[in-house]
């Protein structure tokens, strides 16, 4: 796998176009995702089964809130080069008009990103990939963490502001959780695997 880094805040240009031609070059192994976070090309390994169950649990409820025109996606690939990112959520509920124009998503056309932590590269989910859909201006990013201090909690942030979101609420697993219009749909936790 190659690697290359940008300057954080790298605007589309050329160095942006370099990174992203290597993202696109990249050969990961089957089940992976590529992605950019703050100018490097990374490949994490293939998410557990327990993260996958988790992801699907939230976009089977998703697909009752959501309108017809909007689509909930696993491995679509959103651009935030503002930030120097282009990350594959492990879902994001995007327009499907933004998918029809031939060009890439960037992040800020998003409603909502939902990432599952995984043990090995949580803080990128937790630090990096928060910091860079705020940037982007994604309204709701829902983080589902199994692997927080020991207790697995469900943190909804938004309202993001100079590249930081406000919690508007968290939950250990086993409680609900609700996201707000024009989602309006209420979680339960307790039905996520652990791990």
């Amino acid at each position: 796998m190659g690697a290359l880094a940008a300057e954080s805040g790298t605007p589309e240009g050329t160095d942006w176009d370099e990174i992203v031609r290597v993202w696109e070059e990249t050969d990961a192994p089957e089940g992976s995702k590529v992605e950019i976070i703050e100018g490097i090309v990374t490949v994490p390994p293939p998410p557990s089964e327990e993260h996958n169950d988790t992801a699907e649990l939230v976009q089977r409820g998703l697909y009752t809130a959501i309108p017809d025109d909007w689509g909930v996606y696993q491995t679509l690939g959103l651009t935030c080069p503002e930030s120097g990112g282009l990350f594959m959520p492990d879902l994001c509920v995007v327009p499907r008009a933004a998918l029809r124009r031939g060009t890439r998503v960037h992040a800020g056309e998003a409603e909502l990103v939902v990432e599952v932590t995984s043990k090995s590269n949580a803080n990128h989910d937790r630090i990096k990939k928060a910091h860079g859909y705020a940037v982007a201006g994604v309204p709701l990013y829902l983080l589902l963490d199994a692997w927080q201090s020991g207790r697995p909690t469900a943190t909804l942030y938004g309202e993001p502001q100079s590249g930081t979101y406000r919690v508007l609420n968290s939950v250990e697993y086993g409680e609900e959780l609700t996201l707000p219009a024009p989602f309006k749909l209420t979680l339960d936790t307790g039905i996520f695997p652990l791990g």
